[in-house]
């Protein structure tokens, strides 16, 4: 096997100090010009290719860069409008720093553990929409600085930046509910790993993901107060893409059932909503209302655009960022208001 080869054997082989010759790579212009070349010769005939970056940084205390960690597959970042936004909000705190970004992810919990524990970063952003607690175990295991995005944590321990989100599905319930709507489904995400399907009432409160309960039991809460019996309230389980939306559409349609508005958990799933229904031929809001959770920029230009509860994306993907690269003294935990966004996807139900 070939030995590695190392400055201290370049040093040896140019006849000089190891110190002169981490100077002639680093700091080059402290040395005299003929001791440079002679250690740049002595390095191209060894086959070394210079000092390791990952040990000068590590040295440094501080690379000047966060990791965005999530237990999605990579491509989460570019195919979520969410996640875009956050992504873009973050990306602009990064950019005024001149700091750089690592996106972390993993299609198992192995290559996630190594990912995170490899990643030559300041600190991380969790992407905490499913698998937080993983996330959150990693990154203390790395002993980094770390804040939680949308983790409904009772660990006052941990940064924590998200929405009330049974506040949040409470008021689009409520919407919807003022409207006239009394015949309404939801599009859930999930409450436990790798399942999709109808979710059955005690299934709500045993669910894994607090995010996703607490959503729904906002949904139940808002539709109650105009006389929507709870268990009466059809809640089917994706993953928030268009094969299982899809699936939830095809449920809540089938033996001519026909839900006068849908409640659909993030504004992906609705735009997804929106195309199912359209290739249906059925009219948003005519036959059915749409209304969707996060607020991103697509539903703005969606057809019809689409009505949804906002979050602050701009700001939380930012003060995460400049929290990690300003240093976390002591855990914070910042809750920020919704805002209901009233668009064409949303009207009073047709009457006979």
């Amino acid at each position: 096997m070939n030995r590695v080869i190392k400055l201290s054997d370049v040093a040896k082989a140019a006849g000089v100090s190891q110190g002169t010759a981490s100077n002639a790579f680093n700091r080059p212009e402290i040395v005299r010009p003929e001791v440079r070349e002679k250690v740049e010769a002595a390095a191209r005939e060894l086959g070394y290719a210079g000092p390791d970056p990952k040990g000068r940084l590590l040295r440094a205390g501080k690379v000047n860069a966060i990791g965005v960690a999530t237990t999605e597959t990579l491509d989460y970042f570019f195919a979520d409008p969410y996640a875009r936004a956050v992504m873009a909000s973050i990306s602009a705190a990064c950019d005024e720093r001149g700091a750089g970004i690592s996106l972390i992810s993993a299609a198992n919990d192995e290559k996630l553990s190594w990912n995170i524990q490899s990643a030559i970063v300041d600190g991380f952003v969790l992407f905490c929409i499913e698998g937080g607690e993983r996330l959150v175990e990693l990154s203390r295991e790395r002993r980094l600085p770390f804040v939680a995005l949308q983790l409904d944590a009772s660990d006052e321990t941990i940064s924590v930046i998200g929405v009330d989100d049974f506040e949040g599905a409470r008021t689009a319930a409520r919407h919807i509910g003022a409207l006239g709507h009394r015949d309404v489904a939801v599009v859930s995400l999930e409450l436990v790993d790798d399942r999709i399907g109808p979710v059955a009432p005690g299934e709500v409160e045993a669910a894994f993901y607090s995010g996703t309960r607490n959503r729904i039991q906002g949904y139940l809460a808002g539709l109650a107060e105009f006389g929507v019996d709870p268990v009466a309230v059809p809640v089917f389980e994706t993953q928030n893409n268009a094969r299982t939306v899809g699936a939830a559409l095809e449920h809540f349609y089938a033996e001519g059932r026909r839900p006068t508005a849908l409640l659909c958990m993030s504004d992906r799933s609705a735009l997804i909503a929106l195309d199912w229904l359209r290739q249906r031929g059925l009219s948003v809001p005519g036959d059915v209302s749409v209304i969707g959770f996060d607020g991103v920029a697509e539903g703005e230009v969606s057809e019809p655009p689409l009505t949804t509860v906002a979050q602050p994306i701009d700001v939380m993907g930012r003060m995460a960022a400049e929290m990690i690269l300003d240093g976390i003294d002591s855990p914070r935990r910042e809750r920020f208001e919704v805002e209901l966004l009233v668009r064409q996807s949303t009207a009073a139900p047709r009457t006979g």
